[in-house]
C-alpha cells in the first residue's frame, strides 16, 4: 500500500515534516477555506502541491471535494454547482491529482457525540452514543417529531440525560455534535440546522439517492476524461440521524450505486471504520467484492457497544478483523497491479499529544501508532506469503 496521513493544511497543528517522520510518503488533504460550491482556484491547487513537495511528500488524494446540498438536494442552482465541481476536477487532475473522495451525506459530515472520550489507559477516543444524540435532538435542537425516531427507553435516558446537563455541558454536546469536526465543511448554529434540515422535508432515501446518481452522471465522463476516480465515503454513522437519509451506509448501497452509475470513474473511499459500525457488513468481503472500485483506503475499527453505541478502538483491535482485511487489500493490489493509497484514521489523543491542542481524531501519535501498527501488519503478512520487502 501507498502511506498517507490526512492533513489540513498550513493551519494543521501536526506539521507536514512530522508526518513524514511518521514514515508516510505522502499526504491526503483539500483546500478547506474555499466555500462549498465554488471552484478551486489553479493556483491554490499548484501552492498546495508545491508546499507538500517541498516538505519531501507527495499529494495524489483529494480529501474531500465537497459536494454542496445543493447538488444534494437538487435546487435551482444546481446547473452551477455542477460546472463548479467539473472545474475543479478538471484543475486537480491538470496538477496530476487523480483520486478525489466525496460524501454524500445530507448536512452534516463524520458525528460524534464525545471527542474526548477517556479510555482505561488514558487515552482519548472519538464516541457516538445515541442516548446524547437525542437528548441533542429532542431537547435542545426540539426537531419536530424527533422523539418518534427513537425508542421510548432512549427518549426517556434522553431526558435524563438533558436533565443531568449543566448549562457548559448542553453547550458543549451541541457544539461537539454541529460545530463542524475536521475535514466536515459545514459550520452551523442550532437554528441554522434546525432550519437546513427543512430543505429536506421533501427529500427520502429514493430521492436521494437519484440525486446521487445524478450528480455522478454529470461529472463522471469528465472525470474519465480526466483521468479522475471519484471515491465516495461512506455514512458516517451510517444510519439516518436528525431525520435525514443517508444512502451509502451498506454493501447493497454501493453495489446498487456502482451498477446505476456504471462509469469506472464511480469508485469507493473504503472505510472500515464507517462500514463496520454495521455489524452486518462484511469487511474482507466487500474488499473481495467491491475491490474493483476501490480507490483509496481508511483503515481503522471501532468497538461497537450494546446500547448501539461505539468509539474508535486500537488499529488492531475493536471489531474490524483487521488481518483478514488487509489480506482482502494484498490479494485486491496483487489482482489489479495496483498501490493502493492508505491512511491510518482516528488515532486516540494519547500521550505528550494530551498536552497539546489537536484536532478530535488527527492527533500525531496516535495516528504515528496505528500507521506503524497497519505497516507491521502489511509487512507480516507479505513476508508469509514470500514477498519479503514487497511493502
Amino acid at each position: 500500500m501507498t502511506q498517507t496521513m490526512r492533513w489540513f493544511g498550513p493551519n494543521d497543528p501536526v506539521p507536514l515534516a512530522a508526518i513524514r517522520q511518521a514514515g508516510a510518503t505522502g499526504v491526503v488533504t483539500a483546500l478547506h477555506d474555499i466555500p462549498n460550491g465554488e471552484a478551486w482556484p489553479e493556483a491554490a491547487i499548484a501552492t498546495r502541491k508545491a508546499m507538500i513537495e517541498d516538505a519531501g511528500l507527495d499529494w495524489t488524494v483529494v480529501e474531500s471535494l465537497p459536494v454542496a446540498e445543493g447538488i444534494k438536494t437538487r435546487s435551482a442552482d444546481w446547473d452551477q454547482l455542477i460546472e463548479a465541481y467539473i472545474v475543479s476536477l478538471r484543475r486537480l487532475a491538470a496538477q496530476g491529482i487523480h483520486v478525489v473522495t466525496y460524501n454524500f451525506m445530507p448536512l452534516l459530515d463524520w458525528t460524534r457525540t464525545d471527542l474526548g472520550w477517556e479510555l482505561p489507559d488514558g487515552a482519548r477516543a472519538l464516541r457516538f452514543e445515541p442516548v446524547a444524540l437525542a437528548a441533542y435532538d429532542i431537547h435542545i435542537l426540539r426537531r419536530p417529531g424527533a422523539a418518534q425516531d427513537y425508542a421510548a427507553d432512549v427518549v426517556d435516558a434522553a431526558a435524563r440525560r438533558f436533565d443531568s446537563l449543566d448549562e457548559a455541558g448542553r453547550t458543549r454536546l451541541e457544539r461537539t455534535i454541529i460545530a463542524g469536526l475536521p475535514g466536515s465543511e459545514e459550520s452551523f448554529t442550532s437554528a441554522d440546522f434546525l432550519r437546513h434540515i427543512g430543505s429536506y422535508a421533501s427529500i427520502d432515501a429514493d430521492r436521494l439517492r437519484a440525486h446521487h446518481h445524478a450528480f455522478l452522471a454529470a461529472v463522471c465522463p469528465v472525470a474519465e476524461a480526466e483521468g479522475v476516480h471519484l471515491v465516495v465515503h461512506p455514512d458516517d454513522p451510517p444510519f439516518p440521524i436528525f431525520g435525514l437519509p443517508r444512502v451509502v451506509s451498506t454493501e447493497a448501497d454501493l453495489a446498487a450505486l456502482f451498477a446505476a452509475v456504471p462509469s469506472p470513474a464511480n469508485g469507493l473511499c473504503f472505510c472500515s471504520g464507517s462500514l463496520g459500525v454495521r455489524a452486518d457488513n462484511d469487511l474482507p468481503g466487500i474488499v473481495d467484492r467491491l475491490g474493483e472500485r476501490i480507490g483509496f483506503l481508511h483503515l481503522r475499527s471501532v468497538q461497537r457497544e450494546p446500547d448501539g453505541a461505539f468509539h474508535e478502538a486500537e488499529h488492531l483491535q475493536g471489531d474490524a478483523d483487521m488481518p483478514a482485511i488487509m489480506a482482502a487489500v494484498l490479494d485486491l493490489q496483487q489482482r489489479s497491479g495496483r498501490s493502493l493509497p492508505m491512511r491510518p484514521d482516528h488515532g486516540h489523543q494519547m500521550a505528550d499529544d494530551l498536552y497539546r491542542q489537536t484536532n478530535p481524531g488527527y492527533s500525531l501519535i496516535g495516528r504515528l501508532r496505528g500507521l506503524a501498527e497497519l505497516r507491521g501488519l502489511e509487512a507480516g503478512l507479505l513476508a508469509a506469503r514470500g514477498a519479503v520487502g514487497a511493502v
